[in-house]
C-alpha cells in the first residue's frame, strides 16, 4: 500500500480539488479506481474508507479520510505549506463558503447534464428544455463567481489556493458541457489563468481522457449494471429542471440509488 493513496474518479470535481491541492503541495500519490465504482455495491478497501461509497477518499498511512472538503482540510493540517487557506479569517471564510455553493448547488447542473448526455436519461423536447435550464442556472452562478471574484487575481486574493481550485473542476465539467464564462468577463480570464496552471491542467487531462470509457455506458445503465446516485442537491436538481418522471422512472427500473444504509 502506498503511503498516499486517492480513492477517485477522473471526471469527478471533487476527486480533482484534492489532486490539484496534492499536487500544488508537490506530494506524491497514487489514484485508484474503486472497485464496483457506480454499482452500489463498492467493497474492499475503498468501501472501509468511505462508508458513503463515494469518491474521493484518501488513504494515509493508517488515516483514512472521506469527503472532499474534509480532505482538503487534512491535507492542509499535515502538510501546511504552501497553503491553499488564504491568510485571513474573512478570506478563509469567503472561498469556504464558495466552495460550499460550488460543492452542492453548481455540481447538480453539471451532474444533472451529464445524466443527459453519458447516461441519456432523456431525449428530444425534453433534454433540450433541461439542458436550455441549465445553461440558465450556470449564468446566474457565473454572475455570482464574477462579483466574488472582484478585482482580484485569484478567489484566493494575491494567489491561486482553496477557493481556485474549488471553482475551477466543476467550471471545467461544465464547460465540457458548452457552458462556460463569457469571453471578456473577468470570471473568463480567472478561468484561463486557472487551467494555465500545471495542477489544473493535469487534472483537466485526466478528465477529459476518461470520457471515451463513457461511450457505452447508457447501455450499462439499462441493463441494470450502474446504479447512479440521486443525492440530496442532485435530486432537487432534477425536480425543479424537468426531471421529475426520470426520477421516478430509475426508481422503478432500480437504476438509481440514494446514499445508504
Amino acid at each position: 500500500m502506498p503511503d498516499l493513496l486517492l480513492y477517485e474518479h477522473p471526471l469527478s470535481p471533487y476527486a480533482q480539488k484534492v489532486k490539484i491541492s496534492l499536487r500544488e503541495k508537490g506530494l506524491a500519490f497514487e489514484v485508484r479506481l474503486p472497485e464496483g465504482i457506480g454499482t452500489g455495491a463498492t467493497g474492499g478497501g475503498f468501501a472501509s474508507a468511505n462508508p458513503r461509497g463515494e469518491v474521493p477518499a484518501l488513504l494515509h498511512g493508517e488515516t483514512a479520510v472521506f469527503d472532499s472538503t474534509i480532505i482538503l482540510e487534512y491535507i492542509e493540517d499535515v502538510w501546511p505549506s504552501p497553503a491553499m487557506l488564504p491568510p485571513t479569517p474573512a478570506l478563509r471564510a469567503k472561498v469556504r463558503m464558495i466552495e460550499d455553493v460550488m460543492d452542492t448547488q453548481f455540481e447538480a447542473i453539471t451532474w444533472g447534464l451529464g445524466e443527459l448526455n453519458f447516461f441519456k436519461r432523456a431525449e428530444g423536447e425534453q433534454k433540450a428544455v433541461m439542458e436550455a435550464r441549465a445553461a440558465k442556472q450556470a449564468a446566474a452562478f457565473f454572475d455570482m463567481l464574477e462579483a466574488q471574484l472582484g478585482t482580484s487575481t485569484w478567489f484566493n486574493g494575491d494567489q491561486f489556493g482553496w477557493g481556485d481550485l474549488s471553482v475551477v473542476p466543476f467550471l471545467n465539467g461544465a464547460a465540457g458541457f458548452g457552458i462556460a464564462p463569457a469571453a471578456g468577463t473577468r470570471l473568463a480570464d480567472w478561468f484561463a489563468r486557472a487551467n494555465a496552471r500545471d495542477s489544473v491542467r493535469q487534472a483537466r487531462k485526466e478528465s477529459e481522457a476518461s470520457i471515451g470509457g463513457m461511450a457505452q455506458v447508457d447501455k450499462a445503465v439499462k441493463a441494470g449494471l450502474f446504479k447512479r446516485q440521486y443525492r440530496d442537491h442532485r435530486l432537487e436538481w432534477m425536480l425543479k429542471t424537468g426531471g421529475t418522471q426520470i426520477v421516478l422512472d430509475g426508481v422503478q427500473a432500480g437504476t438509481i440509488r440514494f446514499t445508504g444504509p
